[in-house]
């Protein structure tokens, strides 16, 4: 579906998508910056912890099974604003929780909201990308990562004067409340599905399967986030503990990877635009593999450092070409597709780390870590499952 709106109205859509990527990595950020706080006011082990977490796992993943059909029957609009308001609620559960069980049925609430706002989110970015006529979807996952900043440097700031989780949470999601209230009134309003019945039987006829191709976006998608989470959970073991390196500077590793990733990301809808998304992601692949693989071979810690700067550019682009593809290939479909990619995508994430680390006793560190390396290898060469069907036809200037 195509939409056509005057240059204000897409300026303000544009904006709106903007908005709940920023309110989404937000709570995420917020979550996680006050984790230890949780777990010391309950008394939690780290094993406990963990069961708890991995509601947050559970709940998102959940979520991403059931709205694909709730985008392509209602439009990604009306899931995503309501979904964008409840996130500035479901995050202040957490700290109100009296213990472990009541914690893991909040964190499994939050991760519900989070992981189905997700895809919404994104099938609204699809929207407005097609109407623009051109890339835009790099720079919104780059938003979500400032948002993950921003929300980890509010938690980070209301820990170090003491103010509690719940203070933090409720303070956190009344920017969020504001943020989507905003998004309410922006967003796109896409058609959602308006096919007729089929005759005779008053039901509309089944949708075809959503195919290999997007299944293989997915397998990209989870094999690009097995790299991320990786990085997030590993690099910095890896410099302090194989290479000798102070904590401080084992800690650049993964800041160094993340700087990269955002810029990036914001240097990527003109990078596509220009390249086009399978030269963009074969190059960001080689840069990715090439990157991380030569700096474990120099064997340094600012070798290290290095490798996962460059690893972070070589991934930064991939993820969102890989969303807009999903997107793109079958509007009247792209909340299953987006759905189908995100849990994979998501699913790599969550098992990264864990693979890394079993292949890491067998193995070494070093060599585990070559794993995401040849991964990215691998999505470079099988970039042209990206190949859009049909160009993005602009129908606006800017």
């Amino acid at each position: 579906m195509n939409v056509t709106l005057a240059p204000s109205a897409l300026l303000r859509a544009r904006v709106a998508v903007y908005g709940l990527f920023l309110l989404s990595g937000a709570a995420m950020g917020a979550w996680t910056a006050r984790i230890p706080a949780i777990k010391s006011g309950l008394r939690l082990s780290n094993g406990e912890l963990s069961l708890g977490l991995l509601a947050i796992a559970a709940g998102a993943i959940t979520g991403m099974q059931l709205v694909g059909r709730l985008v392509d029957r209602y439009g990604s609009r009306g899931v995503a604003v309501p979904l964008a308001l409840v996130m500035g609620v479901v995050l202040v559960f957490p700290a109100y929780a009296p213990n472990l069980a009541a914690l893991a049925l909040a964190l499994f609430a939050f991760g519900a909201v989070y992981g189905t706002l997700d895809v919404a989110m994104n099938a609204n970015a699809v929207v407005v990308e097609r109407a623009y006529g051109r890339p835009l979807m790099s720079s919104f996952h780059a938003v979500f990562s400032v948002g993950g900043f921003a929300g980890a440097s509010a938690g980070g700031l209301f820990a170090h004067y003491e103010v509690s989780p719940g203070m933090t949470f409720a303070a956190v999601g009344a920017v969020i409340l504001a943020v989507a209230l905003l998004c309410a009134g922006w967003a796109v309003r896409d058609e959602p599905d308006r096919r007729p019945a089929a005759s005779g039987t008053g039901k509309r006829p089944k949708r075809p399967p959503i195919g290999r191709g997007v299944l293989l976006l997915g397998v990209l998608g989870f094999c690009c986030m097995i790299g991320e989470g990786a990085a997030a959970d590993w690099s910095s073991v890896y410099l302090r503990d194989n290479l000798g390196s102070s904590p401080g500077f084992a800690a650049a590793a993964y800041a160094t990877f993340s700087i990269t990733m955002t810029a990036g990301r914001f240097a990527g809808d003109g990078l596509v635009a220009r390249l086009g998304p399978v030269a963009l992601v074969r190059g960001c692949g080689v840069l990715a593999g090439a990157g991380l693989g030569i700096s474990l071979l120099i064997d340094h810690p600012v070798a290290g450092v290095i490798g996962f700067g460059l690893f972070g550019a070589g991934l930064s682009c991939i993820v969102p070409q890989v969303f807009s593809a999903a997107g793109h290939r079958d509007p009247a479909q792209a909340g299953r597709a987006l759905a189908a990619v995100a849990s994979l995508g998501y699913a790599g994430f969550l098992t990264g780390p864990v693979l890394i680390g079993a292949l890491a006793e067998l193995v070494g560190l070093p060599r585990a870590l070559f794993a995401p390396a040849v991964l990215a290898l691998f999505v470079a060469f099988a970039a042209t499952s990206l190949r859009p069907r049909t160009p993005l036809a602009a129908n606006r200037p800017t």
